[in-house]
C-alpha cells in the first residue's frame, strides 16, 4: 500500500539534497517560529511553502489539502477563544474589548477582541511551524531522517521505536481499508445503525489484526538474530547546492533582521 506522503519524500525535487541539510534548515526556521512576531511567522509560511511546492515540486493541491486540516482544527478552538461570558452587573469592565454581544438571562456572551487577537496569534504560529514540519515530511523520506537523527546522537532504542511504529502505520492502514471495502460491497453502510454495528466491528477486527501482525513481526525479528537495531541500506548519494545554502543563510538573517526591526520598534514605541 502507498502512502502519498511517503511517495513524495522519494520522489521530489529535493531528493537530492542532504537531509542534515534540510533538517537543519527547517529547525532553525521552526525556532525562529516560537519566538517571532505574527507578521514574521506569516513570512515563514511563505517562504516554507515556495520551498515545498515549488523548489521540491509538491502537488499544491495536496500541500493545501494539508493545511487546511490543520486550518480545521484551529477553527474548531477559535470559539473557545473569542466567546467569552461575564455577568451583566460586570459589563462595565468588558467595554474596551468586546465587539459584539448578547444577553441571555443576566449573562452577557461577547466576542472577545483580545481572545480574537489570541487567535490570529495562534495560527499564525500554528501555520508557521506546520509548514517547516510538512517540507521535513514531503522532502526527506522516514528511514533516511532516522538515520540522520541517530548520526546526530539520537538514542538507537528511540530510533528503532520510531521505525517500528512507521511501519505500524502503514499495516493499521491497510488493514483498515481492506476490512472497510469487505464490508461495503457488504452493505454495511447502508443505515445509521448498520453503520455504528459495521464499524464496532471494524475496529475489533483491527485491533486483533493488528495484535496478530505484531507477533508475528516479533517472531520474524528473533528469527532472524535481531540485536536491538535495524540495519537499513542507504545507496542514495547526495550533493550540496550552493545556490540554496547562500538562499536558505540569507533569508535566514533577513528574518532575523525583521524580528530584531520589530523589537527596536516595540522598545522604542514603548
Amino acid at each position: 500500500m502507498k502512502i502519498q506522503i511517503d511517495t513524495l519524500a522519494y520522489t521530489n525535487r529535493l531528493r537530492w539534497l542532504p537531509p542534515e541539510q534540510k533538517l537543519l534548515f527547517a529547525t532553525a526556521l521552526l525556532i525562529v517560529t516560537a519566538f517571532a512576531h505574527p507578521s514574521v511567522q506569516i513570512l515563514i509560511a511563505l517562504w516554507m511553502s515556495v520551498w515545498t511546492v515549488i523548489y521540491a515540486g509538491i502537488p499544491g493541491k495536496i500541500y493545501l489539502k494539508l493545511i487546511y486540516v490543520a486550518t480545521f482544527f484551529w477553527l474548531t478552538s477559535l470559539p473557545a477563544l473569542a466567546i467569552n461570558g461575564i455577568d451583566v452587573a460586570h459589563i462595565d469592565l468588558i467595554q474596551h474589548d468586546a465587539i459584539a454581544g448578547l444577553n441571555i438571562s443576566g449573562y452577557y456572551l461577547y466576542i472577545s477582541h483580545n481572545g480574537l487577537g489570541l487567535g490570529l496569534t495562534i495560527l499564525t504560529r500554528a501555520l508557521a511551524s506546520l509548514c517547516c514540519l510538512y517540507f521535513v515530511m514531503l522532502t526527506i523520506p522516514f528511514t533516511e531522517l532516522l538515520q540522520t537523527l541517530r548520526r546526530l546522537g539520537c538514542p538507537v532504542l528511540l530510533t528503532e521505536l520510531l521505525l517500528l511504529m512507521y511501519r505500524f502505520i502503514f499495516v493499521l492502514l491497510n488493514t483498515a481499508s481492506e476490512l472497510w471495502t469487505a464490508q461495503q460491497a457488504r452493505g454495511g453502510y447502508r443505515t445509521f445503525a448498520t453503520s455504528m454495528k459495521s464499524l464496532a466491528l471494524l475496529i475489533g477486527q483491527l485491533l486483533k489484526r493488528s495484535l496478530e501482525n505484531y507477533r508475528q513481526v516479533v517472531l520474524s525479528l528473533e528469527s532472524r538474530g535481531f540485536n536491538g537495531e535495524l540495519r537499513v541500506w542507504h545507496p542514495h548519494r547526495y550533493h550540496q547546492s550552493k545556490r540554496y545554502t547562500i538562499e536558505a543563510i540569507f533569508g535566514f538573517a533577513l528574518l532575523i533582521a525583521l524580528e530584531w526591526g520589530q523589537n527596536a520598534g516595540m522598545v522604542t514605541h514603548i
